[in-house]
């Protein structure tokens, strides 16, 4: 049977799988903000925006907005129980003293060797780069969850034709076709979306890939 997932829903989803238990995790501006809707009703995972908010929950039903609670891009969110406002001094002082677990964040160009571009186009108005240079500086895991392609241009390139967002690799890419993890070798093709294929994950990506050995279909988790 075909998937009926979205492509976004495929990423998100799969990247709720690299959550556990009591992490601290950071969800970027747009695509990442949906993992949290495909995380377990079993496991509490805290999650932080750089506006000052440990414990946000996932988007209110629609009515239920409120324009004093929302994540870092200022899309409405709920608060789980426990939920915990603080300033951006120390916000940001948990990012770069290295206390997040994990981040999450969209991508335009991550190339061979792990390197994200994700805050500017060069002659296009960019409002601010907001904290990514920092989650990707700071954050113990970097998790970039982009679509693979964007109009049919390559987002997986050999090197990043736009501006870096820093010069630390991250730690693995999700699309809605594959999952990739970067490392001093090359990037490795470790995982394909359902009714994926390799070649269709080659033909789609603009630098060389490794083909795991163990490489398997994404299995997701029950929510």
């Amino acid at each position: 049977m075909k998937s009926t997932l979205t492509p976004n829903e495929v990423i998100a989803r799969r990247v709720a799988q690299e959550f556990a238990e009591g992490m601290l995790v950071n969800l970027g501006i747009g695509l990442p903000t949906q993992v949290a809707n495909y995380l377990p009703k079993n496991m509490t995972v805290f999650l932080q925006s750089e506006n000052g908010l440990i414990g946000l929950g996932a988007r209110p039903p629609e009515g239920m907005e409120d324009d004093d609670l929302t994540d870092a891009g200022g899309t409405p969110v709920m608060a789980i129980p426990g939920a915990a406002r603080i300033d951006s001094v120390f916000s940001f002082g948990l990012i770069r003293g290295g206390h997040l677990d994990i981040t999450v964040l969209g991508g335009l160009q991550v190339d061979a060797e792990g390197r994200l571009a994700n805050w500017m186009i060069p002659g296009k108005m960019a409002p601010g780069m907001g904290g990514a240079m920092d989650l990707v500086s700071g954050a113990k895991k970097v998790i970039i969850a982009m679509q693979h392609t964007a109009k049919g241009v390559h987002k997986i390139v050999e090197k990043c034709s736009l501006p870096l967002t820093a010069t630390r690799p991250v730690s693995l890419i999700v699309t809605e076709l594959a999952v990739i993890e970067p490392t001093p070798a090359g990037l490795i093709l470790k995982e394909l979306a359902p009714d994926v294929t390799i070649d269709e994950v080659i033909a789609a990506t603009g630098a060389q890939l490794i083909i795991s050995d163990d490489i398997h279909e994404m299995n997701f988790l029950e929510i």
